[in-house]
């Protein structure tokens, strides 16, 4: 199978980090990385979009030649093939809690952050939008504040005492914002203390900004 990422972007981000996960809990996922180089429009190239019509990435190549495209769907598979270690929790409750936890990581933190840093740096060469960089700076600390509250009981992790997809998704969307030298943590103590933990775990060496 291939992967088809950019080390910086935050959705092939968090699937490399939920590849490392895996790995490091014992599955053996055979997976080679591609890159496509993003700052050189090699996502527009016809060999690109036979993959994913929408230019996007990452995209799963299969064993049959089928492709995925889309973070999650991309994990999903990926699930079912090894389903240890669970990375959506190991019960009915608790993997819904998990994608819950995930869906807000993602709607909530990773998502403004790439729209921030669309609208002021772009790395893809974007024009400046401030008051779209401004509305989603605006959405920004909701999200926040809630996975803030999260780890008031001293969990290790978004979802508890083990690493889930949700801690995945924060790690990529931060790690963008980090790339262009960016920090969104202000105020968010817990938060910044779980960042710099999860950052120093070796399970995710290579992938994420120290």
């Amino acid at each position: 199978m291939k992967l088809y990422t950019f080390p910086v972007a935050p959705n092939p981000t968090k699937v490399r980090l939920y590849l490392a996960e895996k790995r490091a809990g014992g599955a053996g996922i055979e997976v080679e990385e591609v890159t496509v180089r993003l700052v050189d429009g090699e996502q527009r190239r016809p060999e690109h979009l036979a993959r994913n019509p929408f230019g996007k990435l990452p995209v799963l190549e299969t064993e049959r030649g089928d492709f995925l495209f889309e973070s999650l769907p991309i994990i999903d598979f990926f699930e079912e093939l090894h389903p240890d270690p669970p990375l959506f929790g190991d019960t009915p409750l608790s993997r819904a809690r998990a994608r819950q936890i995930e869906r807000l990581a993602d709607l909530g933190v990773l998502t403004p952050i790439a729209r921030i840093v669309h609208t002021t740096r772009s790395p893809l060469g974007l024009p400046p939008n401030p008051e779209v960089a401004e509305y989603f700076r605006s959405q920004l600390p909701a999200g926040l504040d809630y996975l803030d509250a999260l780890l008031e009981d001293g969990r290790s992790f978004l979802a508890g005492e083990r690493v889930t997809v949700a801690d995945c998704t924060l790690a990529a969307g931060l790690h963008f914002g980090r790339f262009r030298e960016l920090d969104f943590l202000e105020g968010h103590d817990r938060l910044r203390a779980w960042d710099e933990r999860y950052r120093a775990r070796p399970e995710v060496e290579g992938i994420l900004l120290r």
